[in-house]
């Protein structure tokens, strides 16, 4: 039970930002190019990338005690703020350009999580992989459609 519990305390904070999710219609409105992904996809996407980002965090924290990893904490919870942030930028804000530069912050703590992740356990690492792909997407759909709406 406590291992479930570990578990659903490195998940459910991923899942905040839905919280800040504001106005959809935005997203429907806007120039989006071809390769945008369907609007029912992120959903799935998303939730797909969480599960991984937490056996990830779940796996580090099983096996290492908070105050000993200050490091990976400081990559976690910086990817972390960056990840969150997004949604209220786009959503609430409605700021394409912010959105963009947000996009990028989640790429590059993204991969220093990675590396951090790395130096602790070469498995953990290895569930962030989707992750970092799906943000290189992220930033190169973002760019798009920043340029698109002009």
């Amino acid at each position: 039970m406590k291992k479930i519990l570990l578990f659903v305390a490195c998940l459910l904070p991923w899942f905040l930002n839905v919280l800040f999710m504001g106005n959809n219609a935005f997203y429907d409105v806007i120039n989006k190019p071809f390769f945008a992904l369907p609007d029912f996809a992120y959903g799935i996407v998303w939730t797909i990338l969480y599960i991984l980002i937490a056996i990830s965090i779940y796996i580090i924290y099983s096996e290492y005690k908070f105050k000993d990893i200050k490091s990976y904490n400081a990559a976690l919870i910086s990817n972390y703020i960056f990840n969150q942030l997004y949604t209220p930028i786009f959503f609430r804000l409605e700021n394409l350009f912010l959105a963009f530069v947000d996009t990028i912050l989640i790429l590059i703590t993204a991969i220093n999580l990675y590396d951090e992740t790395k130096k602790l356990n070469e498995k953990a690492s290895k569930f962030l992989i989707p992750y970092i792909l799906f943000s290189i997407f992220a930033c190169i759909l973002s760019i798009t459609i920043y340029f698109m709406n002009l």
